[in-house]
C-alpha cells in the first residue's frame, strides 16, 4: 500500500495506490469511484507493478493438520508419540528456515476450516502437506479442495494406518497426493518438507534455464 497526496481546485484528495488495479481515492473521508482515477496521474507515486502469480516463484508451503492433532502428545501416545503439535511445528520451522521456504502451519477439527485453507493455499502456495487425519477416510470435500490446487501435495500420517483397523486403510487424499509418507512418526513433517523444497527449487532451475514452470504438480 502506497499513500500519495494532491490537491485539486482547493480539494485536497488522498490516493491509497493498492496494485495494478484502480486506487482508493478520498476526499474528505469519502470514498470515490474509479472513474476519479485520472486524478491519480497527478500523483508523484503511480501504481505498482502487478505481482506475478507464477507458483515457480512462490516458496511458501501449507502444513495442515486435521482433527485431534491438538491433542497430539497425550492422545494414545503409544501410537503417536509424545511430541506435541508445537514440537512439531518448531520441527518444520527449523527445516523452513534451512530451506529457505516461507510456512503457514495449520490445525482445525473443522472440515469447512480445512477446505478454506485449501483454497487460500491456490493463490499464494507453491506446496501443501497435509495431515487430514480422520478425515482421511470420510471427506469427499477435502479432496475437491485439494483437486483445485495446482501444486506438489504430500500426504502424512504420524502411524502407519495400513496396520490399524480395515477402515484406516483407504484414504480420499490419497487419489490425489504427489506422495503419501505414513509411519515416521512426526518427522513425516520434515520429510514432506524437504521434498517440496526439492520440487520447488527444480522447478525453479528448469524455469532459470529456459524450461516448463508446470511441471512442480507432477
Amino acid at each position: 500500500m502506497t499513500m500519495c497526496h494532491t490537491e485539486v481546485n482547493g480539494i485536497k484528495i488522498a490516493f491509497d495506490i493498492r496494485g495494478s488495479g484502480p486506487p482508493l481515492i478520498l476526499i474528505m473521508g469519502y470514498r470515490l469511484n474509479s472513474r476519479a482515477w485520472p486524478l491519480a496521474s497527478r500523483c508523484s507515486i503511480g501504481p505498482s507493478p502487478p505481482v506475478s502469480q507464477d507458483l515457480s516463484m512462490k516458496r511458501l508451503v501449507y502444513v495442515i493438520n486435521g482433527p485431534n492433532l491438538n491433542l497430539l502428545g497425550k492422545r494414545q501416545p503409544a501410537i503417536y508419540g509424545h511430541e506435541t503439535l508445537a514440537d512439531v511445528e518448531a520441527a518444520c520451522r527449523r527445516v523452513a528456515t534451512e530451506r529457505k521456504l516461507e510456512l503457514k502451519f495449520h490445525q482445525s477439527n473443522r472440515e469447512y476450516e480445512i477446505i478454506d485453507w485449501i483454497h487460500e493455499a491456490r493463490e499464494t502456495a507453491a506446496g501443501i502437506a497435509i495431515n487430514p487425519a480422520a478425515f482421511t477416510h470420510t471427506s469427499v470435500a477435502i479432496l475437491d479442495a485439494l483437486n483445485a490446487f495446482d501444486g506438489p501435495v504430500f500426504e502424512i500420517h504420524i502411524s502407519n494406518v495400513h496396520k490399524r483397523e480395515a477402515f484406516r486403510h483407504h484414504s480420499y487424499v490419497s487419489s490425489r497426493a504427489d506422495g503419501v509418507i505414513a509411519g515416521f512418526g512426526t518427522q513425516g513433517y520434515t520429510l514432506a518438507l524437504q521434498r517440496l523444497a526439492h520440487l520447488i527449487d527444480e522447478t525453479a532451475a528448469k524455469k532459470d534455464k529456459g524450461g516448463s514452470a508446470t511441471d512442480l504438480g507432477s
